[in-house]
């Protein structure tokens, strides 16, 4: 046990009552802590005699980044294994979806800070190397790498403002943490400067560009697009559709009142919401129906009855009833607004950003605090999408710079904004175009970053 320890020890003893008493909080800790405690990992898929290469995923958008990593390494090394962790139960769901049938890839969550946690996982898993996406470092995980011999690359590197003067603030503890990385493989220059900043090895700084690139699929529309449009009733020939996509607290309320003042003009508009986190579908249902729309839930799309909110009760009523067996239906029917689509599945959203006219994505329009600003509008700019964003988009920097210089962005601070650049997309479809085209030419060229950081990694591994 070291002061890092106790340190920890005490956090959990002052934040024990809030998660002990709280119901849903006790759920939530309680359901990981055995396995972050480096107990319970199944190991029926790690040959110990084949090496590993463990990669750490914070959340949900690390998780994708991911994939085209272990792609490339698989094509270049056949026979290495892969152990995959990751913090949040968002990352580990999608971490269950991508690799819950592979063989050679082990998903566990990523260990508490104890040393006895971070020994019983590295003594299990035997990684040859570890790679971190992006940047989340803890003193004993590195210490006890070392120990071990094994080395730590950093890829993807980048620093989010408020961490930032975090780390500056705790410089005497971050900056032997950052000596410890054998490669910082980070998105541009301005974040190499911050690294170099806090004591980071020059010599040991390489600017790779961003994975996020890679992530995104470069094409004209999604397989299974047209059979999602289906099941949710979204009609394309009936009229535009305006997809918000990855949305956070606060602006599901803006978008449903924009979407209000829109159908004055454009009465065939329809819109689909697809929230960031899976905890806030049933609110953002409520939200859909006290606004007065019908809701069509993807979730309940499926099977033979579509479940709707809001049809057939009062609008605000928040009660639930069957809907019509095809939603269509609803859509096509002048005396009444077109239903608003929630989706209320995991990994659909790229079919959904297929299926637009227009896309605004989420947790950009309401500040949502430390590590919430922006989602990925790398996805549908791939899809030559017109984007909007609001002006929280910090966690895509690097990005945000490269779209802002072809003019292939569309940035708004309010809901009157929003609503502006919607109705200009709308009212000059050429527009909305050619904005598209060039925010997809952007993801075009920047991709690549991943076969950068992937040959640091094969480094490593002899």
């Amino acid at each position: 046990m070291n002061g890092f320890d106790l340190a920890y020890g005490l956090g959990v003893g002052v934040s024990a009552p809030f998660w002990l008493i709280k119901p849903s909080a006790r759920r939530k800790v309680l359901s990981a802590f055995r396995q972050r405690m480096g107990r319970g990992i199944d190991l029926s898929r790690r040959d110990l005699a084949r090496p590993a290469v463990l990669i750490h995923a914070v959340s949900l958008g690390e998780i994708n980044a991911t994939r085209a990593l272990i792609d490339l390494l698989r094509a270049d090394r056949p026979g290495l294994q892969f152990v995959v962790t990751t913090t949040t139960q968002t990352g580990y769901e999608r971490g269950l979806q991508l690799y819950g049938n592979q063989a050679d890839v082990t998903l566990i969550r990523y260990p508490l800070d104890f040393s006895c946690a971070i020994s019983r996982v590295l003594d299990q898993l035997r990684p040859s190397v570890v790679v971190l996406i992006e940047l989340e470092i803890w003193p004993n995980f590195l210490a006890h790498c070392k120990k071990r011999g094994i080395p730590v690359i950093l890829v993807n590197g980048r620093i989010t403002p408020s961490s930032y003067r975090n780390y500056r603030r705790g410089a005497v503890l971050v900056r032997p943490m950052l000596r410890q990385l054998a490669e910082l493989c980070v998105q541009d220059e301005a974040f190499a400067e911050q690294f170099r900043s806090l004591g980071a090895p020059p010599d040991r700084i390489h600017i790779t560009g961003t994975m996020k690139f890679d992530t995104a699929t470069v094409a004209d529309r999604i397989d299974g697009d047209a059979q999602l449009a289906a099941e949710v009733g979204i009609d394309r020939s009936a009229g535009p559709v305006w997809i918000c996509g990855s949305t956070g607290p606060g602006e599901e309320s803006i978008v449903l009142e924009v979407y209000r003042r829109l159908l004055v003009n454009f009465p065939t508009l329809q819109l689909a919401i697809i929230p960031r986190k899976p905890e806030r579908f049933d609110e953002v249902a409520k939200l859909i129906v006290d606004a007065g729309f019908t809701c069509v839930r993807r979730s309940e799309t499926a099977g033979s009855r579509q479940q709707a909110a809001g049809s057939g009760g009062e609008a605000g009523s928040g009660q639930w009833a069957v809907g019509s067996d095809n939603p269509q239906s609803a859509i096509r029917n002048p005396q009444s607004p077109p239903p608003v689509v929630l989706g209320d599945t995991m990994g659909e959203l790229r079919k959904f950003y297929s299926l637009a006219d227009v896309v605004f994505v989420g947790r950009t329009l309401v500040d949502l605090g430390h590590r919430q600003h922006g989602s990925d509008m790398i996805e549908p700019a791939a899809l030559a999408k017109p984007v909007i964003v609001g002006p929280y988009t910090h966690n895509f920097a690097d990005a945000m710079r490269k779209f802002r210089a072809a003019d292939a962005i569309v940035e708004v601070d309010s809901a009157d904004a929003l609503e502006s650049a919607v109705r200009r997309f709308l009212k000059d479809p050429p527009a909305a175009q050619t904005t598209g085209q060039r925010a997809q030419e952007v993801v075009r060229t920047q991709q690549g970053a991943t076969r950068r950081h992937a040959d640091f990694v094969l480094k490593y591994l002899g």
